[in-house]
């Protein structure tokens, strides 16, 4: 857990509820370093030592590193830990201090964590509820990032234009043999994935119609439209216009938002309270474009995300 070495910082006490700012993640290394040294931009975390977390995709490494490359920038000393899989082991590890944060997002909160199974109507609402709801545990959300990390289902262009889809509701009239699916295994049981879908859009697929694959895998075989025709996708993805993807409308409203937002204890807020804007200035540039683009740069291109962190940080003045 973040260890406070050094003198004490003055200790400020911040309002869970108050109001949010404007809307605002690869097989690779376990454990990783914050990265090569690119200059100090201050000392305020200096004595904070720790571990930012990720689940386990492009978006999650990326983001990991650029937290802990920006803090060791401000004088903390902090490490990264990729290895971990599912978002369930993620929270769990941070609620027992075996990491020290890691970037949330808040439809997997407020349907994973908190089991409501109706998202609301806003995405400032949604951040709202969730920041409010873990700050009663003791949890601390940083204004969310712009992007919006939401799930949904894409189809090959070209396939699409055959089959004359263009939005999730087209999908239930379409021929049972071309309504086949790959997804991946935890979209396959969260309320906001697979089975939710079916509901909201009356779909009864067959077993036999749906292929259970690897994250990646997914996007390769969705472009190929042969084992599947639809598969699951995060709109964040740099993957969905390299392989001309397109996706599908989701005319029902059904997936809540998924902004990101950095999520650390409240008691290492009010010891470092600096930390609120020195995360203020990363989140404001990640907008969904932005990230898709750092997401292409590892899932297309195969940069480490430790390097793409580093550079991005450098490029926008960060460090």
């Amino acid at each position: 857990m973040f260890r406070h070495n050094g003198t004490k910082r003055t200790r400020v006490t911040r309002r869970i509820t108050t109001a949010a700012a404007a809307l605002s993640l690869f097989g690779l290394a376990a454990c990783g370093s914050a990265g090569p040294e690119t200059g100090s931009a201050g000392d305020e975390l200096e004595g904070l030592e720790g571990t930012i977390g990720s689940k386990d995709f492009a978006e999650q490494y990326i983001l990991a590193h650029i937290t802990s490359q920006l803090f060791n920038a401000h004088g903390a000393d902090t490490d990264t830990n990729t290895s971990m899989v599912g978002s369930t082991n993620v929270r769990s590890a941070f609620e027992s201090g075996e990491l020290d944060g890691y970037w949330e997002y808040t439809g997997t909160a407020w349907i994973t964590y908190f089991q409501e199974t109706e998202p609301l109507e806003t995405p400032e609402e949604m951040f709202e509820a969730v920041k409010e709801s873990d700050g009663e545990d003791g949890i601390y959300w940083f204004n969310p990032a712009p992007l919006n990390n939401t799930y949904s289902l894409a189809i090959l262009a070209e396939k699409a234009d055959e089959l004359g889809v263009t939005k999730l509701s087209d999908i239930a009239g379409l021929d049972p043999a071309e309504q086949t699916f790959c997804i991946e295994s935890e979209f396959s049981t969260r309320d906001d994935g697979w089975p939710g879908l079916k509901d909201a859009y009356g779909l009864d697929i067959p077993d036999s119609n749906v292929a259970m694959l690897d994250t990646g895998v997914v996007y390769t075989e969705t472009a190929k439209a042969d084992t599947c025709n639809f598969g699951e996708v995060f709109q964040t993805d740099g993957r969905i216009s390299n392989l001309d993807l397109l996706v599908l409308e989701d005319d029902e409203n059904f997936f809540p938002a998924y902004q990101g937002a950095l999520t650390m204890k409240q008691s290492v807020v009010d010891e470092y309270p600096a930390l609120v804007d020195i995360v203020a200035e990363v989140s404001e540039l990640l907008t969904t474009e932005e990230m898709q683009k750092l997401n292409a740069l590892a899932d297309v291109e195969g940069e480490d995300p430790e390097d793409i962190a580093a550079d991005w940080l450098e490029e926008n003045g960060l460090v």
